[in-house]
């Protein structure tokens, strides 16, 4: 059974402007007015859920979504380092730092590990593949990175290397083992 899924990268929030690591906190003022001029841009689909962040649930809300929360699409958990900057972090941990952008399996923060969140939104989108329809979900961009990484199996290091940009739209489709990806496209015109 095919099933597309349609992924739509939050809009702006403090944090994310300020280049700190996500701490779950509400879209700003400006993501919120971007994302209500993308409603239009949004597509159909049977399914719509959003992150339960508060960043994700005003970016579905501002797009016009009645999207119900999904647990297995929330933001990366990277525990104590939420809120920091990684210029910070590398002053005050360098090795802990180093260790986690090089190994998929480090955990210095006490939150998930690269891997933990790959598997998490690997096995969300095997799920759907046996659902089929189109399904639309309001996520961060780390689970759009790590569900892309899943689909196209690709090394994990590759992680570092994608961009899943404030109000961009990723499409995956396919079937569970064997999916295509239409990289993202910005929702707003």
């Amino acid at each position: 059974m095919t099933v597309r899924v349609m992924l739509i990268s939050a809009a702006h929030s403090a944090a994310l402007r300020e280049a700190r690591i996500d701490d779950e906190g509400p879209l700003d003022e400006a993501g919120a007015r971007r994302a209500a001029r993308a409603a239009s841009a949004v597509p159909g689909a049977g399914r719509k859920l959003t992150a339960p962040d508060a960043r994700c649930r005003e970016t579905a809300a501002a797009l016009g979504l009645r999207a119900e929360p999904e647990p297995s699409v929330r933001g990366w958990d990277l525990g104590r380092w939420r809120g920091s900057t990684l210029e910070d972090l590398t002053v005050r941990e360098p090795d802990a730092v180093a260790a986690w952008l090089t190994d998929p399996s480090a955990a210095p923060h006490g939150g998930e590990s690269l891997d933990a969140l790959r598997e998490r939104a690997g096995g969300w989108l095997e799920g759907l593949a046996g659902e089929g329809g189109r399904v639309l979900a309001v996520a961060g961009p780390a689970v759009v990175r790590a569900a892309v990484l899943h689909a196209l199996a690709l090394p994990a290091e590759a992680f570092w290397r994608l961009d899943a940009a404030p109000l961009t739209l990723t499409e995956l489709s396919g079937r569970a083992g064997r999916w295509n990806l239409r990289i993202g496209r910005p929702l707003e015109q």
